[in-house]
């Protein structure tokens, strides 16, 4: 039975060093993260103005008129293409006339780059508080030891680490489940618009099909 305790000990402390360089990892994407958060609140800011202006406007007399517009814009060049992927596959829909397929194609696509574009902060949220735990645990053993040997600065030293990766992992946690739930408010806001104006098509389709019997 020693042995065996003593090989889960060697392993337990073999894997100190990766747990701390995987949250200082997890601490640099978190920063990193903030940064891209707050450069993409800017833009969506911007984005939905325009986004609202089209939408509120959309009716099946000016259908055509907004699909010239992003014809035109499409038209100028990859450079003059909307830097906001909201309204980007909202023109690919407008564009995606009589095709209900494509649309329904285009709404998947943009759920499929929602969700990766979420996966960062869901590995934040899950991973900081799973490494942070692990990085508190592993140096309590040599704690105990140094608190049973009376070797006081050993013991200080192990405490130090397990608090300061509990604090790293929590900080890293906080900061993707955060930033998750935002962007996912604002991916299922952008969803439903542009289900809203793909079944604004299919009601336009319908009614010109009628008209053509």
């Amino acid at each position: 039975m020693k042995y065996i305790s003593d090989i889960l000990f060697w392993i337990s402390t073999g894997l100190l060093v990766p747990v701390i360089v995987l949250l200082i990892l997890l601490f640099i994407r978190s920063l990193l993260l903030t940064g891209s958060f707050f450069g993409q609140y800017l833009r969506i800011r911007k984005t939905y103005s325009i986004f609202t202006e089209k939408l509120s406007g959309l009716t099946a007399g000016n259908l055509p008129e907004l699909r010239d517009e992003f014809s035109a814009i499409s038209s100028k060049g990859a450079n003059a293409k909307p830097d906001s992927l909201l309204l980007e596959t909202f023109g690919q829909l407008l564009a995606a006339t009589g095709n209900s397929a494509r649309r329904q194609l285009l709404i998947s696509d943009y759920e499929i780059a929602a969700d990766k574009d979420l996966a960062v902060s869901r590995t934040l949220a899950k991973m900081g508080p799973v490494l942070g735990l692990m990085g508190t645990l592993i140096p309590m053993g040599p704690a105990l030891v140094g608190l049973s040997t009376g070797d006081i600065a050993s013991m200080a030293y192990n405490m130090q680490v397990a608090f300061a990766t509990t604090v790293v992992g929590l900080f890293s946690s906080a900061i993707g489940f955060i930033t998750q739930q935002v962007k996912q408010r604002w991916y299922m806001q952008d969803l439903n618009r542009l289900e809203y104006v793909s079944e604004v098509m299919d009601g336009v389709e319908g009614y010109e099909k009628k008209a053509d019997r």
